[in-house]
């Protein structure tokens, strides 16, 4: 079989994958802050007298739940624990396998654009990258660290300087698309890796404190909170990062670092906002904040009118623009995703596609490898709006 064909497999395997660990691990999450927020101290006395911390009652599926909060467990902890850590996991590793399918493994077309930087060898792009992921995990880790979880503020601030510098370098280093995309795997590595490495083993360490009769150290129970809080205003912006990597007219942007950064910021005013409602505060201020953003961003990137012009644009037209730009990839050699755009029939077949392809979502040619100019879409754009 046809590898290009087997490679469309895996993508579309592995990014279901991705997106299923996604949606089990964020919705765990935000699950989790909601009933840590919801959370009223017991009244009763036999759950005083348990230890039982914060109670709450909830319907749910026909039936009635009553979760509890030890903030430190009973003696006669249970021996099955309900652990929820694999959904982060496969969501990261599905996440990375996908990137190496997708961009490592197609460093010179998806990660390399020499208009941005040019590049020695392709490997050299691909070590670069994953050189984001581990900086910025390490980075990060400092931080928390140096400022521990009295500070937690402080923590919070240094991380969004990382992540700043983190975008503008990436946008001056690696194709649009790409960039976006490392940004924001930087960020779900850094989610990870506070499950992997402290939120995990510090609760098995108190566990183990607690099965063998000692006292365990506070320490971790701190720094798995602290942690497990980064997760919460993290989770946002990574997936509004991935997921405007699919639009050309936010990524090629000449200030596509910026554009980022604000898409980013509006997340983090929108978790703002959950946090606080689930507390039972509605702050509309998060939300104009949020609006207000991205309102700016409509305004900011909305196309300059092109002016009309009398001369209907012809099918043949186009197809001498795809001869040029399109047939490398959606040629008779080669017919990624099955789309061939090399005959007037093929470009009226797929003129829908192209509108959204070209016209709207400008994301192809992919990274615009083959230079098609501004007067060359919008000559696209007059046909596609056609009869």
């Amino acid at each position: 079989m046809d590898t290009a064909y087997l490679l469309d497999w895996a993508n579309l395997l592995l990014r279901w994958l991705h997106v299923i660990t996604v949606v089990a691990w964020i919705g765990a999450s935000f699950y989790f802050v909601w009933l840590d927020n919801h959370l009223v101290k017991p009244e009763a006395d036999d759950l005083k007298a348990k230890g039982v911390d914060g109670e709450l009652w909830a319907v749910h599926g026909g039936g009635f739940y009553n979760p509890q909060k030890y903030v430190v467990a009973p003696a006669t902890l249970p021996k099955d624990l309900h652990w929820f850590y694999w959904e982060s996991y496969w969501t990261w590793m599905s996440g990375f396998a996908l990137f190496v399918v997708l961009y490592l493994a197609n460093a010179s077309q998806m990660l390399v654009d020499p208009r941005v930087h040019a590049w020695g060898a392709p490997w050299q792009a691909v070590c670069a990258a994953l050189g984001f992921l581990v900086v910025g995990w390490l980075l990060y880790d400092a931080a928390c660290h140096v400022f521990g979880t009295a500070r937690d503020g402080a923590v919070l601030a240094v991380s969004a300087v990382i992540v700043a510098v983190a975008a503008v370098l990436a946008c001056h280093l690696f194709a649009g698309r790409a960039a976006f995309l490392i940004v924001a795997a930087m960020l779900a590595t850094w989610m990870t890796a506070n499950v992997a490495h402290w939120i995990i083993p510090g609760q098995r360490k108190v566990i183990a404190a607690m099965r063998a009769g000692q006292k365990p150290d506070p320490i971790y129970g701190q720094r798995g909170k602290q942690r497990s809080v980064h997760n919460t205003w993290f989770g946002l912006p990574v997936l509004i990062g991935m997921l405007s990597n699919h639009y050309g007219m936010l990524w090629q942007h000449p200030q596509n670092w910026a554009v980022l950064l604000v898409l980013m910021a509006a997340a983090v005013a929108i978790r703002i906002f959950f946090v606080k409602r689930h507390k039972g505060v509605s702050d509309w201020r998060a939300v104009a904040v949020a609006l207000g953003l991205l309102a700016g961003l409509v305004v900011w990137l909305a196309p300059k009118p092109v002016a009309a012009v009398a001369a209907p644009v012809s099918t043949a037209q186009v197809l001498a623009i795809a001869q040029q730009r399109c047939i490398v990839c959606h040629g008779e050699a080669l017919a990624q995703k099955g789309v061939r755009l090399d005959s007037t029939e093929g470009l009226e077949q797929h003129r829908a596609q192209i509108h959204q392809q070209v016209v709207v979502q400008r994301a192809m040619p992919l990274n615009n490898a083959t230079g098609l100019t501004e007067d060359e879409r919008a000559l696209v754009a007059r046909w596609t709006a056609g009869p």
